[in-house]
C-alpha cells in the first residue's frame, strides 16, 4: 500500500503563492501517477494537475500557466507550485498515486485565496 501526507496549504491573497508537498511512503516503486485533485465547497472533486513516473505532466485548463507539478523522487514527495492565485481556487487539495491496480489519498490540504 501506498501512504500520502499533504502539507502546504493555507489562506493566500490573490495574486500570491503556495507550494503544496505530497510525500509517499509504503510501497512506492508501484506507483505510476500521482496526481493532484480539489474539492471546493458544494462541488464535485476535480483533477488538476498529473505527473507520470516518467515525468510527463498534465493540467486543467483553469490553471495551466499557473500551477507546475514536480516531483523529488529522492525525497519522494510530489510538488504542486501555485502561482497567480485566483479565489476561486479555494478548495480542499488532494494528493493521489495510481498503481495500476489501486490508487491511494492523502487527507487533503486547505487552501484559502482571500484579501
Amino acid at each position: 500500500q501506498v501512504q500520502l501526507v499533504e502539507s502546504g496549504g493555507g489562506l493566500v491573497q490573490p495574486g500570491g503563492s503556495l507550494r503544496l508537498s505530497c510525500a509517499a511512503s509504503g510501497s512506492i516503486f508501484s506507483i505510476n501517477i500521482m496526481t493532484w485533485y480539489r474539492q471546493a465547497p458544494g462541488k464535485q472533486r476535480e483533477l488538476v494537475a498529473t505527473i507520470t513516473s516518467g515525468g510527463s505532466t498534465n493540467y486543467v485548463d483553469p490553471v495551466k500557466g499557473r500551477f507546475t507539478i514536480s516531483r523529488d523522487d529522492a525525497k519522494n514527495t510530489v510538488y504542486l507550485q501555485m502561482n497567480s492565485l485566483k479565489p476561486e481556487d479555494t478548495a480542499v487539495y488532494y494528493c493521489n498515486a495510481w498503481t495500476g491496480s489501486y490508487d491511494s489519498w492523502g487527507q487533503g490540504t486547505q487552501v484559502t485565496v482571500s484579501s
